[in-house]
């Protein structure tokens, strides 16, 4: 339990909560609800086992603060309780709730401790990808998705190292659980599409073999299209984009589209997660409720790429 003042607001509710969920619990001494709902509010902090962090403001020491987010979330009385994460205020709740119902309320914003152990998992195996050691990042990531099977970020990351390690048959079949969500998810969606591009590729023509229909005739899109699923399963991304981008130049609809999906599925592919939104450093004892979103540097061959298609489109 942490003890928030103005001074400190940002390092140990807006900056920590970009690692772990903090519950943010406004109360005064005079307050009787705030007296019965602080001790059980600290006893779920235990019992959740670090899964999440109690952060307690005194709004009458605290004014500015209590001031903000009450005005933010339309609330005029206390014990006020507003949750926390990646920087952001995302949910509250007023009064002095039963121990039940907080408990929902929670469950809701924190992390179960099967995500807790995956996601560390996961964490790891991205340090030991980074320094080359794939088999170890590739059982950790393993240990991940056994420990909790609905951890999608960790199976992607998993269905990605093995496409890297040329294992197509056993990232095929670690995709499928997920498969059904490329709809809605743009980095399942590349990861499918670089799926099908290995998959076509085992079969297709030889590389001289379609540049020499290509040269025949610029619009044989199915030979352009066959090369650049050689050169997408190849890695060789800005090739692939290269004949992609010829296709969606001529005929911007063909096959449903399917030279701009499997385009924008690279770009996907290439590009590094954003981090997460955080505060910035301002003056000492600045208060920005929100925080403020750091604009990550771009890769400039994405950039490019990524105008190019925007050319060609409109």
């Amino acid at each position: 339990m942490i003890d928030i003042t103005i001074q400190n607001f940002e390092a140990e509710v807006l900056q920590a909560s970009m690692q772990q969920p903090v519950l943010l619990d406004i109360w005064a001494p005079w307050c009787g609800p705030c007296r019965t709902l602080g001790p059980m509010l600290e006893k779920l902090e235990a019992e959740y086992g670090g899964r999440f962090v109690l952060a307690k403001l005194n709004s009458d020491e605290q004014p500015e603060i209590a001031g903000q987010l009450s005005a933010m979330f339309g609330v005029r009385s206390i014990p006020f309780c507003v949750m926390f994460r990646d920087g952001q205020p995302v949910d509250g709740f007023v009064g002095a709730l039963p121990q039940a119902q907080i408990k929902q309320f929670l469950d809701k914003h924190v992390p179960a401790e099967a995500q807790l152990q995956a996601d560390a998992a996961a964490g790891e195996a991205g340090r030991l990808a980074d320094a080359g050691d794939m088999e170890a990042a590739l059982e950790r990531l393993q240990q991940a998705i056994a420990i909790d099977p609905a951890n999608d970020a960790a199976r992607l990351d998993y269905v990605k190292l093995l496409l890297q390690a040329g294992r197509l048959a056993d990232a095929r079949l670690a995709y499928e659980p997920v498969a059904s969500k490329a709809a809605t998810d743009v980095r399942i969606a590349a990861l499918g599409h670089w799926i099908e591009a290995c998959e076509a590729a085992a079969s297709a023509r030889p590389v001289e073999q379609l540049q020499a229909a290509i040269a025949a005739n610029k619009r044989d899109f199915d030979a352009r299209f066959e090369l650049a699923q050689t050169h997408f399963a190849a890695q060789r991304w800005t090739e692939a984009m290269d004949e992609l981008l010829e296709i969606i130049m001529r005929d911007k609809g063909w096959r449903d589209q399917l030279a701009r999906k499997t385009y924008v599925s690279i770009l996907e592919l290439m590009s590094k997660p954003s981090p997460a939104a955080g505060p910035e450093s301002g003056a000492k004892g600045a208060l920005e409720i929100a925080g403020k979103a750091q604009a990550p540097a771009g890769d400039p061959v994405v950039d490019q790429y990524r105008r190019k298609l925007s050319m060609a489109l409109f």
